[in-house]
């Protein structure tokens, strides 16, 4: 018998809404795409994708939502076939209205974590949060993490202990993903951000995991808001 997790997503949405900042980021960030959408909100930047599950709630509860054709960005065509392939088999990749027609009751976990991943040590401890790097140049919050609400930590916590749980599949892609972290921060020197559970911060050490604290003003900044 295929195991089938246990997601309430109506109960999970409704339990990770908080903002990520008391500012709107997004209206910081936007002037700085050319498309004049803020960046986690603009699928040729970055495609969302939702669980099995969340495609059956959403579907049945909005028209936000469709699952990606491959022509929503004709600039900058997206080469489905390679995302298709990358993408886990129990999720399916998305595309939206667009920022301006957003209902943020219908918004997939991946936007609601955007630019957060769970962070899993190499001997399997979910800490806390750290960020995808590869937004490090257009995400106004990876250079503000001090601005991140302890509310929002705490609702993304509370999120993916019980996912992860539910879902092994998915806690051993954030595993992986944050072996692939460690490799990279690894070979560029340097050290790993960490908005700790424990309400803390720190910079962790990506060949040993121990984490040094820091004051959040000190993480470093990229790009225009340097």
């Amino acid at each position: 018998m295929v195991y089938k997790p246990n997601l309430n997503i109506a109960d999970m949405y409704a339990r990770f809404a908080s903002p990520i900042a008391s500012v709107d980021c997004g209206e910081i960030c936007r002037q700085y795409n050319p498309s004049g959408k803020p960046f986690c909100c603009d699928i040729c930047v970055a495609v969302p994708v939702a669980l099995k599950e969340e495609w059956t709630y959403l579907k049945a509860n909005t028209k936000l939502w469709h699952r990606i054709r491959g022509d929503e960005c004709p600039s900058d065509p997206i080469d489905l076939p390679k995302m298709q392939a990358e993408t886990p088999h129990y999720m399916h990749l998305m595309a939206c209205n667009g920022p301006a027609f957003c209902e943020r009751d219908y918004r997939t976990l991946s936007c609601r974590q955007f630019p957060f991943s769970p962070y899993i040590t190499a001997d399997d401890r979910l800490i806390g949060l750290t960020y995808n790097w590869d937004f490090e140049e257009v995400c106004w919050v990876i250079s503000n993490l001090d601005q991140v609400s302890d509310q929002y930590r705490k609702e993304f916590l509370d999120i993916y202990d019980h996912l992860l749980f539910e879902h092994p599949s998915e806690y051993d892609s954030y595993y992986w993903l944050s072996e692939d972290m460690r490799e990279h921060f690894t070979k560029t020197g340097r050290s790993i951000p960490i908005l700790h559970r424990d309400g803390s911060y720190y910079l962790l050490n990506p060949e040993t995991d121990e984490l040094t604290p820091i004051d959040p003003h000190e993480f470093p900044k990229f790009g225009p808001y340097l």
